[in-house]
């Protein structure tokens, strides 16, 4: 691929929208070397297949030789991104924030070039600011223009309360460009707000305004709402192979197309024959999926580890076998309530849970369905416990 075919393809392929697209384009044309930032909270511990759209876009930038500023907002986490939210985040702690970021640099390097990345904390500056650069950050901006963003005003037409801190979290994203110099920042749709704040701010600080790149938020494994671990329909970077194959193989048909767009480095022409030939009925859409997966897991985890991976998805799922890699629990007590153990097991996050599947007819000892939540199962060394399609755990008792 040529350079202006690399060019035409960031400014396209996956991007939603541009701000100021000819400034962008004119600068990328003429060689010059930009600096592209990208933020994110530590407010959980893992990145996921939603993350890397906008991580993949700061790859292609650093292929042409840009420089990459990867901003983690370990202050900013603690007060909380208001966008898209109908109700406040709750506050971190300094310990939550450390323990989630901990592992960001590393997943990261999953898709940058992190040698040639420039990484950065937000808290560098904020730790250092006094009141009186808050009292000069706020002076420049009005309420109106603040309340006006659209999450703000559905909350205050359902009588949801706003904090003063969440007002002032888009400013402080804001002045992260100034204090980073960006030239271009790239960021999700719903994040557009905060983007244009911080052309906003870098005009009130006397400095050049940065080009703004949103790109499309990816769905989740439902279908239907964004992937998020708040809804429990993602796919972890550092998700086992076999794991992340089995959730592409169980997305939505519709969300396939997609997922090779946003996710993968299939040309786009291949993509749409491919699409084509499935409205055909000439490629099976499973086929395509399973395409869609094995591309996906070969560039997280390598091409004998999604080799591995489809075979075990076969194994499992097509021909309904024991998975060959069990998790093991050491059990000691003799016989255990059904709640109890799926929770103790860590299949279900809750007792809740476990009953729900329970009553669905979602959960299986040795093979045959388990139907009553309230009876005493007998512990058995080497019994298996499958929950749903995808989660297995064997017991030994000594």
């Amino acid at each position: 691929m040529t350079k202006k075919e690399k060019i035409d393809e960031i400014l396209s392929r996956g991007a939603e929208e541009i701000i100021v697209k000819k400034h962008l384009e004119d600068n990328l044309r003429k060689g010059k070397k930009l600096r592209v930032k990208f933020g994110i909270d530590p407010t959980s511990p893992d990145l996921h297949l939603g993350h890397s759209v906008a991580l993949r876009k700061l790859r292609q930038f650093q292929e042409l030789g840009h420089k990459v500023i990867f901003l983690i907002g370990d202050f900013t986490a603690r007060i909380g991104d208001p966008s898209g939210r109908l109700e406040a985040r709750r506050p971190l702690t300094e310990e939550e924030v450390r323990k989630n970021m901990a592992d960001y640099e590393k997943q990261a390097a999953k898709i940058l070039d992190m040698k040639k990345v420039e990484v950065r904390y937000n808290n560098e500056w904020y730790g250092k600011k006094r009141i009186n650069f808050l009292a000069d950050l706020t002076s420049k901006f009005t309420f109106a223009r603040i309340i006006e963003r659209d999450d703000f005003q559905k909350r205050i037409k359902k009588d949801i309360d706003i904090t003063l801190l969440e007002l002032i979290y888009p400013l402080l994203q804001g002045y992260d460009s100034v204090e980073l110099r960006a030239d271009l920042e790239i960021g999700g749709t719903d994040q557009k707000f905060n983007l244009l704040m911080g052309r906003k701010v870098q005009k009130k600080y006397n400095q050049p305004q940065q080009d703004i790149m949103t790109v499309p938020l990816l769905l989740g494994t439902d279908g239907s709402r964004k992937m998020s671990k708040s809804f429990k329909n993602y796919i972890g970077l550092k998700e086992p192979p076999d794991q992340m194959f089995s959730k592409i193989m169980s997305i939505p048909d519709t969300l396939i197309w997609h997922y090779f767009t946003l996710l993968t480095n299939v040309s786009i022409k291949e993509i749409k024959e491919m699409e084509k030939e499935v409205y055909n009925s000439k490629l099976n859409p499973r086929d395509a999926k399973a395409r869609l997966a094995r591309e996906i897991v070969t560039m997280y985890h390598g091409k004998e580890a999604a080799k591995e991976a489809e075979e075990e998805f076969e194994k499992v799922f097509k021909r309904k076998e024991i998975p060959l890699k069990i998790p093991t629990f050491i059990v000691v007590k003799k016989n255990y309530l059904p709640l109890d153990l799926l929770f103790d097991l860590k299949l279900v996050s809750s007792k809740s849970e476990a009953k729900r599947l329970i009553l669905q007819g979602g959960v299986k000892i040795d093979k045959k369905v388990l139907k009553d939540w309230k009876k005493l199962i007998e512990i058995k060394d080497g019994m298996i416990i499958q929950v749903g399609k995808r989660k297995f755990a064997q017991i030994k008792t000594s």
